[in-house]
């Protein structure tokens, strides 16, 4: 077994993907796993995963600067045998790590220079040569790593036509931690969307439609609101009166909300960075037993359809959302048997055990050379 550290210096210590799964599930067939954060919370053990904290960083070019650093350090004091990496900005410690002889993995949880073409506290007219710019870096670096994790197939075959060897490992829920029986589920007229809550994920369309709809129930709204200006000018439309602003949950308060609501909402906007995705949100909708209302991508589309768990929909149009929470809400057997098709779907195919076996046999192989 190997002394394996995986680095952060963006996601906390909860993450879903880096900590309950791949941390937790390297430590349960006896990898020696430590964990290195900038959350600010301290350092502790939890399910045999040793967390090293180097302290929150204020701001974003202080955790660019000074953060990467920090983790950097830590990591080559733990002289571990892997180094799994789990943000871009980690890359060019990933190569100091690589020249003084350690294994590297980059996880590559985005496709970043898309992604960048999306963000909108960039200005537009830097997007393009700085998404190509992080373009050329990154891959630079990555071809000298030893492997590349990917969150989904479309980010595995960008990385393979630049011949770095990459595997898939989808961010698919785990089995039970958010499960709700379908028949067991009480008939509500409230909705829900649990996730960060930004402009290009639909919030604006999402509370317009709120007050299209003729059913009474309620937004179950869970997660960050980082972008004030937007927060202030949802909350003045008609359809807020609607909403329960829940803030940040944790993951038991997330399973309370996919027990309470009779849909979820994923109706992201057709951005280059969110067309290809594989929003870890829909599948934990889909094994709570919920009926997802989802973004009319062509990918997202085959899973929705094939899977016959829900609606897809233009995510620009409120219209076309009102109209798909009134066709749930009030057609209830209908919704319970979507719910019924995406609980099985996930139990079947969309579930953390296929997923963690790929990862095994990665560290397996990495442990080996």
């Amino acid at each position: 077994m190997a002394r394996v550290a995986h680095l952060t210096s963006v996601h906390n210590r909860d993450d879903a993907r880096i900590f309950l799964k791949q941390c937790r599930s390297l430590a349960a067939v006896g990898h020696d796993v430590t964990l290195i954060v900038a959350d600010g919370r301290g350092d502790k053990t939890r399910d045999d995963v040793r967390i090293i904290d180097v302290g929150r960083p204020r701001g974003r070019l202080r955790r660019f600067m000074q953060t990467t650093r920090l983790v950097r350090r830590k990591a080559a004091e733990l002289r571990a045998d892997i180094y799994h990496l789990h943000d871009p900005e980690l890359l060019p410690a990933g190569l100091m790590l690589k020249a003084s002889g350690k294994r590297v993995v980059f996880d590559s949880h985005e496709d970043v220079p898309r992604q960048i073409l999306s963000k909108s506290y960039l200005p537009r007219i830097l997007r393009r040569p700085l998404a190509f710019f992080v373009g050329m870096i990154e891959r630079a670096i990555v071809r000298r790593l030893d492997h590349v994790v990917a969150a989904t197939p479309a980010i595995r075959d960008k990385f393979r036509r630049m011949k770095v060897q990459t595997t898939d490992i989808n961010n698919y829920p785990m089995l039970g931690e958010l499960s709700v029986e379908p028949s067991s589920r009480r008939h509500t007229s409230d909705i829900c969307y649990v996730g960060g809550i930004v402009a290009t994920r639909g919030i604006r369309e999402i509370v317009a439609a709120l007050s299209l709809t003729r059913t009474q129930g309620k937004l179950l709204l869970a997660g960050p609101f980082p972008e004030r200006q937007v927060r202030a000018e949802v909350a003045t439309l008609p359809g807020w009166t609607k909403v329960r602003e829940l803030g940040v949950v944790d993951r038991a308060g997330v399973r309370n909300v996919l027990a309470s609501a009779a849909a979820g909402l994923v109706t992201l906007h057709p951005t280059p960075a969110y067309l290809e995705s594989l929003p870890v949100k829909m599948f934990e909708y889909m094994s709570a037993g919920l009926p997802v209302i989802a973004s009319d991508f062509p990918l997202w589309r085959d899973i929705v359809e094939g899977s016959g768990c829900g609606i897809c929909v233009d995510p620009l149009d409120p219209v076309a959302i009102a109209a798909a929470i009134d066709s749930i809400v009030e057609n209830p057997d209908m919704g319970r048997k979507m719910g019924e098709c995406g609980y099985f779907a996930v139990h079947e195919r969309y579930n953390w055990g296929a997923e963690e076996k790929k990862l095994l046999e990665l560290y397996d192989k990495l442990s080996s050379i």
